[in-house]
């Protein structure tokens, strides 16, 4: 299950995960203090799982660019507590984590060439090192610009050709469908 909350009033979104956090049985995956620490949380069929505890709060949806350089939201914003610890998405190497324009940055490169990244956080890993799928990369910075409540995890996703992913795809794969070639 995914709750998707689009909301212009910042206050109203936040109230809206809070209430939507314990009315589901999961008090405290917004407001509390880190979510349900530990939670099992098996890899999906595809490799990737949640970075924080399920079910995810979208607080901003991702929209893709237009063009490299457009504008758009590049990844999804999943509200979690600060404080919180944030794991990684699938097996991989960090490529980076440390301070960026202000905020903690992580981006994880998988098979393939697809890169994770996770911000703001405070990361517990250093680039060269391998992660697995689940793996405590660092907790939750406070203040995420731009995020209705004060805290949230910016996900992204992004393909070797800098085309961006919704990340929440990862989780459930991709169809391909072969479609008749017409001769012209």
């Amino acid at each position: 299950m995914v709750l998707v909350l689009t909301c212009p009033d910042p206050p109203a979104a936040a109230a809206l995960a809070r209430a939507a956090a314990v009315a589901g049985g999961v008090a405290g995956t917004v407001a509390g203090a880190g979510g349900v620490a530990g939670a099992a949380r098996a890899p999906a069929a595809t490799g990737f799982l949640l970075p924080v505890p399920p079910p995810p709060i979208v607080l901003t949806a991702f929209t893709p660019p237009a063009n490299r350089f457009g504008a758009g939201h590049r990844g999804v914003d999943l509200a979690i507590a600060a404080g919180s610890e944030i794991r990684s998405a699938g097996t991989g190497i960090v490529v980076f984590a440390a301070d960026l324009a202000g905020r903690g940055v992580v981006s994880i490169e998988h098979t393939g060439g697809l890169r994770t990244t996770y911000e703001p956080v405070s990361a517990s890993v250093t680039a060269g090192a391998a992660v697995s799928a689940g793996q405590v990369i660092g907790v939750l910075q406070a203040g995420h610009p731009g995020c209705a409540p004060a805290d949230c995890l910016h996900w992204g996703a992004r393909l070797p050709d800098r085309v961006y992913l919704d990340p929440l795809s990862l989780l459930t794969g991709w169809e391909v469908r072969l479609l008749p070639w017409a001769d012209p």
